[in-house]
């Protein structure tokens, strides 16, 4: 499954009720970058209407998940966040926010990914890094085993 067609659908199959709410579509998805797009509309405003740091926040640790576990995967791995640290630098009312995640390490334990949101101009809004523990085959957390669940 390394076609980078096949993994984009795969992760908007498995987006899952969270980013299905953000509107957050997979535009593509391969094993060296991550490219979401979430439509900005009235439910993701806070009240000075201006898009929510939420987010912009969800949306880094979206990327860099999906990015970390697909790395993971052919090892029968799964991934989690470890840590989120999102800098908000523009702030924008309404368009087509465009995130892009990039690996910055591989390691057998842990992985860091790093994301740049730009609005439909092609500025910068935020940016972002998540520092991801690498699971083997069977963990478990929070009494189950960790895994794609469907609903």
């Amino acid at each position: 499954m390394s076609d980078a067609s096949d993994l984009t659908a795969m992760a908007n199959r498995s987006r899952g009720g969270f980013n299905e709410t953000l509107g957050l579509r997979f535009v593509r998805v391969t094993t060296e970058e991550v490219v979401a797009e979430v439509p900005v509309g009235p439910h993701l405003l806070q009240p000075y209407g201006l898009v929510h740091g939420g987010v912009l926040a969800s949306m880094v640790e979206t990327l860099c998940s999906v990015g970390a576990a697909i790395d993971a995967m052919p090892r029968g791995q799964t991934t989690v966040g470890l840590e989120n640290s999102t800098s908000f630098l523009r702030a924008t009312r309404s368009g087509t926010l465009r995130g892009i995640a990039r690996a910055v390490h591989r390691g057998r334990r842990t992985q860091v990914w790093e994301v740049e949101i730009l609005d439909d101009a092609g500025e910068r809004v935020a940016t972002g890094r998540v520092r991801m523990m690498v699971l083997d085959e069977g963990a478990a957390l929070a009494g189950r085993t960790v895994g794609v669940e469907t609903q």
